[in-house]
């Protein structure tokens, strides 16, 4: 199935939002003949104008190549268009980077192979304008499906990562990647309105904030290598200690009619851990309180 213009294999595209447009025009751009389908064909025209082949279904896509690639609202629509495209995955790789679950991601997985299929779950930690740049895309499925296909996904972006063959991978990295950067950004916010209390402007805090963010950075590898072993020493500061800064950070919160919110949260984490005996252990410890699903019912 190689065209024979180029030389690249062909590639097809369902869905065009914002980000099924930017993964169809990189396909465009490196010379891949590139099918496209979208619900409301007029959103196909300016990829249209630049080579693509309008489908007129899903189905029809499809059949144009031997890698499909979805990317939609959510995993309801993906399922209506499964529903609809019949035998034609037979002998085909269909990836999915439509953001979900580790549960349908395997459930996807099941309803691709009864079609014949070969299913990658895939997770695009990216902005559409990344694509085809320097995004970082995960992909996690048989590596018999993904390695034909490589050299053509490579061309989403440069942080191409193929993470194993359970489906669930790429869908649970997304959201362990969500959790980080709604933590990071919750503590910046906190941070700029503990400040803006005080007449400071945010932008003001933010060389601060960019340096603090890097030096946590920094720390990450370190308390990897302490959870994966189970050990947790604590060369800096014990987890009581950090105990004792949080309540600062609490109590200064009030006294500025700032939200206590965020900042009890956390408190309320590292005094859990002090009352399980992990106050002397490292920062790294907390993990502990994570892992258990009492302590977020608790929460």
């Amino acid at each position: 199935m190689q065209n024979l213009d180029t030389g690249l294999a062909p590639v097809a595209v369902l869905g065009l939002g914002l980000m099924g447009r930017a993964l169809a025009e990189a396909f465009l751009r490196a010379g891949h003949p590139t099918t496209v389908w979208n619900r409301t064909a007029a959103k196909a025209e300016p990829l249209v104008a630049q080579g693509a082949k309008l489908a007129g279904s899903p189905a029809d896509a499809a059949a144009a190549a031997p890698l499909v690639i979805v990317c939609v609202a959510d995993h309801d629509a993906v399922r209506e268009l499964l529903d609809s495209l019949g035998d034609v995955l037979d002998g085909r790789v269909l990836v999915n980077l439509t953001s979900g679950t580790s549960l349908t991601a395997r459930e996807t997985a099941e309803r691709v192979e009864r079609k014949g299929g070969a299913y990658l779950d895939g997770a695009i930690l990216a902005a559409p304008q990344g694509i085809g740049a320097d995004a970082a895309i995960l992909y996690s499925g048989p590596r018999s499906a993904f390695d034909p296909h490589e050299p053509t996904l490579r061309v989403l972006g440069a942080g191409t990562t193929y993470l194993g063959d359970d489906h669930a991978l790429s869908s649970l990295y997304d959201v362990a990647v969500l959790g980080l950067m709604w933590g990071i950004l919750n503590g910046f916010l906190q941070g700029a309105a503990l400040l803006g209390a005080a007449g400071v402007k945010a932008t003001a805090f933010t060389p601060v904030a960019t340096t603090g963010i890097a030096t946590v950075a920094d720390w990450v590898a370190g308390y990897a290598q302490q959870i994966d072993d189970g050990t947790y020493p604590a060369p800096d500061a014990t987890i009581g200690t950090h105990l004792t800064a949080m309540e600062h950070l609490v109590h200064e919160s009030e006294s500025l009619g700032v939200s206590t919110e965020f900042p009890r949260l956390v408190k309320a984490l590292a005094e859990r851990a002090v009352a399980d005996g992990r106050g002397g252990d490292g920062y790294a410890a907390m993990i502990e309180q994570f892992r258990t699903p009492a302590a977020g019912a608790r929460a």
